[in-house]
């Protein structure tokens, strides 16, 4: 879906180099853990892995790029409400040229504070720039709305960037503890392991495998132009990265590869598709 420290994701397949670090906010938490928001473009999308220092989600704005939302993120719980927002370029005006990754021109991920109810979603662009998404946040509390997307600056080099803002549920919030780190977890008829460890300041493996009745699942289908993907959210700030894994399973397992540049606790969220359905496997990891 308590973290700390910094957490990067790093590899090196076909040309892959790009973002992550992870977070989360609670409110036992102080602001004076969070990390100031990053006042240049950062990364968010990698294929099989991050580089040190790429991280996003903290920030409305960076690389001169703005989220502007329509009107005051503020939701009812449970209710059903189209949430609409542009992306503002360094001009002022609405981004409308986006460069397609894995499948889609935006990819829109909603957390609470927690880390409990993530969602993974896909909203709609009209011809003026304004993304529309219908958007339903369950239970009371501070949710944390990331939109991670790539586009093109004045020169026409690509810029992937995770900018956020926070939403408000109102009504009683109790915050949902994390499970303590597992190795195995369920996900719907399916059962998913966690293999590696990852390591501070080393690239290590780490490769996800499903298993229905015991058996391994070896027909993964591609969702969205990967065997699997992975957002990764850091316990304290809320820092993100989705990082995309090797182009062909190994050994029958998702396989990515990470590198955590210091110690701490992160939530990853694996999702996977077989039959035509979407499944998400979440794990607690402790990077000592």
């Amino acid at each position: 879906m308590a973290l700390k420290g910094p957490f990067v994701a790093v590899g090196l397949v076909a040309a892959l180099l790009l973002g992550f670090v992870i977070a989360r906010s609670t409110d036992a938490r102080s602001e004076a853990q969070a990390p100031a928001p990053a006042a240049t473009a950062i990364p968010s999308h990698s294929h099989g892995g991050a580089v040190v220092g790429d991280l996003g989600g903290f920030s409305l704005s960076a690389g001169g790029f703005t989220l502007v939302p329509a009107q005051p993120p503020t939701f009812a719980a449970g209710s059903e409400q189209q949430f609409a927002f542009k992306i503002l370029g360094p001009d002022g005006k609405p981004v409308t040229r986006y460069v397609t990754n894995h499948d889609k021109n935006l990819h829109f991920i909603a957390v609470r504070h927690d880390l409990s109810g993530f969602q993974h979603l896909h909203p709609a662009m009209a011809p003026d720039g304004t993304w529309t998404i219908p958007l339903t946040l369950p239970t009371p509390g501070i949710w944390r709305l990331y939109t991670d997307f790539i586009t093109l600056d004045a020169t026409g080099q690509q810029v992937p960037l995770a900018l956020a803002v926070d939403a408000t549920v109102a009504g009683s919030y109790s915050p949902v503890a994390l499970p303590p780190p597992a190795r195995t977890v369920e996900a719907d008829a399916f059962t998913v392991t966690l293999e590696g460890t990852p390591q501070v300041n080393a690239t290590q493996p780490l490769s996800f495998r499903v298993f229905a009745g015991g058996a391994p699942v070896t027909d993964l289908e591609r969702y969205l132009a990967a065997y699997g993907h992975l957002v990764v959210v850091r316990d304290g700030d809320l820092g993100y990265l989705h990082v995309h894994p090797e182009d062909q399973l190994v050994g029958g397992a998702v396989k990515f590869w990470l590198s955590a540049p210091s110690p701490g606790r992160y939530r990853m969220y694996f999702e996977f598709q077989k039959a035509g359905q979407v499944h998400r496997a979440e794990f607690t990891v402790d990077v000592p």
